[in-house]
């Protein structure tokens, strides 16, 4: 029976220290956070203070946004920036500033671009090993793999990854070509674009160095529209020499007021370049209707 009292003694004592403990850190956090009162006695002192409320117009939509802080935790963020002030001309504190900015830019940005290429791919990032390798190299250490090494390895990696994309694409794309040319309705040309009538037109045929107007919109073999002149409800005035090879062919075959439905194989359209949402390699459908040739 004593035992069990000791213990009970022994339990609230403790609970009451800890509440002591508790109290104290909270008064000492109070004196922490408590501001000194601000005296502005000379006209600088008022620019001084006036200036650095400016200078925070539209930092908190930065800082959420951008930076991706909680507002919540707003005195963090204040805390962060004091020590960053008051060690500004602190070499120690200098180099650990410089090491969180670059690990938010690698994160955000380096990090997040090689995972997006290796997307879908055989092999894929582990974060840890990545930051390992990354610091370890700063600091000297190759025993598991030098820096030649090390650029080698991603370059063949990203290398057989994107020729892997190349070729995924560029068969993806033939596939439907191939298919899509047994339907009825679909002419293909000698230069292998694909085409469907959708309306007659009897206008006059443009030549190559006309200039026309027309109605569009495009759009990959998923179904993902890149560009649609119908939904800005502006049509679009070109010359047939100024787009894709696969365009100018069409066009330069379709009478005024005739809308066709286009199947335009890479080769004709962006090739091996990125064009905006337009990957490249891949093959494209156009839903075109020529309005008029612009004299």
């Amino acid at each position: 029976m004593k035992k069990i009292i000791l213990i009970a003694l022994a339990v609230m004592a403790s609970a009451s220290f800890s509440n002591i403990d508790a109290a104290k850190k909270k008064k000492n956090d109070k004196k922490e956070v408590a501001k000194q009162a601000v005296v502005l006695t000379t006209s600088s002192d008022s620019l001084s203070y006036a200036s650095g409320i400016a200078v925070t117009n539209g930092l908190m939509s930065y800082v959420q946004r951008q930076l991706g802080v909680d507002t919540a935790y707003m005195a963090d963020f204040i805390q962060g920036f004091n020590e960053a002030v008051a060690g500004m001309n602190d070499k120690r504190q200098k180099a650990r500033i410089a090491g969180m900015e670059i690990a938010e830019q690698l994160n955000g940005r380096m990090l997040s671009g090689i995972k997006e290429e290796l997307k879908d791919a055989n092999d894929s990032i582990v974060d840890a090993l990545f930051y390992r390798g990354f610091t370890d190299i700063l600091t000297n250490d190759t025993t598991v793999m030098n820096m030649a090494k090390a650029e080698a390895l991603q370059q063949e990696k990203m290398n057989a990854n994107r020729k892997a994309k190349t070729e995924k694409l560029i068969k993806a794309g033939r596939d439907f070509l191939a298919e899509n040319g047994k339907k009825a309705g679909i002419i293909t040309t000698p230069s292998g674009l694909q085409y469907e009538v959708l309306k007659k037109g009897e206008g006059e045929v443009p030549q190559k160095t006309d200039k026309v107007k027309c109605h569009y919109e495009g759009r990959l073999i998923d179904g993902t529209v890149f560009d649609s002149s119908i939904k800005r409800g502006e049509p679009a005035v070109f010359g047939l020499n100024q787009v894709i090879k696969g365009w100018t062919e069409a066009l330069s075959l379709m009478p005024v007021g005739s809308k066709w439905r286009l199947y335009i194989p890479q080769e004709l359209g962006y090739g091996e370049r990125q064009a905006g949402q337009i990957p490249p390699y891949s093959t494209l459908i156009f839903d075109v209707e020529l309005l008029s040739i612009e004299k």
